[in-house]
């Protein structure tokens, strides 16, 4: 389960001599999915964000546009910018980004702090243009597509079994695309369902697992 592969799932340290690719106790006696202790960031991040469940049409315009950022190289390089991101994007504020011009697009490209790509950068912007004027806003469109509670999949043992995509994700895209968001592909969408809470990929041996194995 790489970056590049799966954008919200960083990439995986050497596989525990248990099983390949299962849960990893770390020096402090936890139990973390095998990612999640490769570095002091990527603890931080496992243990107090990822899979938590998030909501606010800001926080998840913000996941959004980081994931469709992140596309293309390790996860480690966004969450070490995430502090210069938000404060080169007004803190992902959708009312403000929404009205970023010309003259934005040049500041951004300009900001060493930040992934310096015009597509994305253009791209955050249209997004959030389209998430200002939704119905309902953003929360209500992304979480209406979180799996049903008798649809949710067994806890994953090892890597190997969780999914890049699932039928939700795929729906979740098609929807996002339909409304007009750009770089929202299934796999990209699946990423941010994981890093958001809409499902619960932790490890079933992992501590910070939420839902029952």
């Amino acid at each position: 389960m790489t970056a590049e592969a799966e954008p919200g799932a960083p990439e995986t340290p050497p596989d525990s001599p248990r099983e390949p690719g299962a849960a990893v106790v770390g020096p402090d006696g936890l139990a973390r999915c095998p990612w999640g202790i490769s570095t002091d960031d990527y603890i931080a991040y496992h243990d107090t964000e990822w899979g938590v469940p998030l909501h606010g049409d800001d926080a998840l315009f913000e996941r959004l546009c980081l994931e469709a950022f992140q596309s293309g190289l390790s996860w480690l390089t966004i969450l070490r910018r995430r502090v210069g991101f938000r404060e080169a994007f007004d803190g992902f504020a959708i009312e403000q980004v929404a009205e970023y011009g010309d003259d934005d697009v040049t500041r951004l490209l300009d900001d060493t702090r930040i992934i310096r790509n015009r597509a994305k950068i253009v791209a955050c912007i249209a997004n959030a243009k389209v998430a200002r004027d939704l119905p309902g806003g953003l929360d209500k469109l992304i979480w209406s597509h979180a799996p049903k509670p008798n649809a949710r999949r067994a806890a994953p043992r090892t890597v190997a079994d969780v999914p890049a995509t699932t039928p939700e994700s795929e729906a979740l895209a098609k929807d996002l695309r339909k409304k007009g968001f750009k770089f929202v592909g299934p796999t990209t969408a699946y990423a941010m369902m994981q890093a958001c809470g809409l499902v619960d990929d932790h490890l079933a041996d992992c501590h910070a697992r939420r839902l029952p194995v």
